[in-house]
């Protein structure tokens, strides 16, 4: 009944709340961050970082530009957001977010100006903005790896952070990935030890590898059953120089025994990790995608109307915080005493 009595009530209130009374949300996120770890932290937790695009029209709107929309798949003005979100063995859900302002934004008096972003906020990278959340979150949320797809993966120096960090990472890397095999065999059947073998695209070294292994995929989680993974010790290359040597993990997805699909990964972890480990991480990886479903279908994440800086960051925490509701429901559901009922 309270619900309908609402209805016809002026929103005028809620949105000043939303993008013009100024409150700060950093206090909020720690707080969220601090009830993910108690309830679902872990040592075999996992951070993932991920950006979402949020299509656009106009240029007033802080952040829209002309970029690279994952939800559309193609370059179209949007908004795009950085996030992170925690992947413990229980659930999994968004812990923090960063907006990406483009570069024609920084340089822009009168634009920052009319959308009301903050005199000290200066063009970060996405890679820059992921490190920072991980930097602030790391030491609250417990966990043993970072995991993202290839824009994050692609760049060496965002991985090169993670190491000076001491943290180990499985980043999903693009297909024309430069690597040297460390591990390759001569003609005879033995190791090569004086002479090194070339550099190649990874996708290339993929077609001609031949020690895969078949891995079980439960049903529902992503795509076809039949798995086959491969692990290599290589060496990447960064720019002109030799990079860092790495541990190499391709997944291929078969159909009636054909390759239709292969994800490369790169990680700074022991070649002996186990390889269900290894496994166990990626499939972790997938679930922010579940977070971004979850925030946008259930919490209206890309649903406002709010074209400023503290209105974007405001209806972003409330979002969140809404998900974070909703996941604490679901494990009262799923902790709740056998045939009784979990307590509100």
């Amino acid at each position: 009944g309270d619900v309908y009595k609402r209805q016809d009530q002026d929103r005028q209130p809620l949105q000043k709340f939303l993008g013009q009374i100024p409150w700060e949300w950093a206090p909020i996120l720690e707080e969220l961050a601090g009830q993910v770890a108690q309830e679902l932290g872990s040592p075999k937790g996992v951070l993932v970082v991920d950006c979402s695009g949020i299509p656009k029209q106009g240029r007033c709107s802080v952040g829209a530009a002309r970029q690279w929309c994952g939800r559309l798949g193609k370059v179209e003005n949007c908004q795009v957001g950085v996030y992170l979100a925690y992947v413990g063995p229980e659930e999994h859900t968004l812990v923090d977010f960063r907006l990406y302002l483009p570069k024609e934004w920084s340089r822009d008096r009168r634009r920052r100006k009319r959308a009301g972003v903050p005199v000290g906020v200066r063009f970060q990278t996405r890679h820059q903005l992921a490190l920072q959340m991980i930097q602030n979150r790391r030491q609250v949320l417990p966990h043993g790896w970072i995991a993202g797809d290839d824009e994050m993966g692609r760049n060496s120096q965002f991985r090169a952070q993670l190491r000076k960090m001491d943290e180990r990472y499985f980043l999903a890397v693009p297909r024309n990935t430069l690597i040297r095999d460390l591990e390759a065999q001569s003609a005879s059947g033995r190791r090569t030890s004086r002479r090194k073998p070339p550099y190649q695209r990874v996708d290339q070294w993929a077609e001609s590898a031949a020690e895969w292994r078949p891995i079980e995929v439960r049903r529902g989680e992503r795509g076809p059953a039949q798995i086959e993974v491969i692990t290599r010790r290589v060496q990447t290359r960064l720019a002109a120089r030799q990079g860092p040597e790495e541990l190499l993990v391709i997944f291929r997805t078969l159909q009636n025994g054909q390759a239709v699909r292969h994800d490369y990964f790169l990680s700074n972890a022991a070649p002996q990790t186990p390889l269900e480990e290894l496994v166990r991480v990626w499939k972790a990886s997938w679930r922010i995608e579940e977070c971004f479903q979850r925030a946008k279908s259930e919490a209206g994440m890309d649903q406002y109307q709010v074209r400023n800086w503290i209105g974007w960051h405001h209806h972003q925490v409330l979002t969140l915080l809404a998900c974070w509701f909703l996941v604490r429901q679901k494990l009262r559901e799923k902790r709740a005493p056998s045939g009784g009922a979990a307590s509100y």
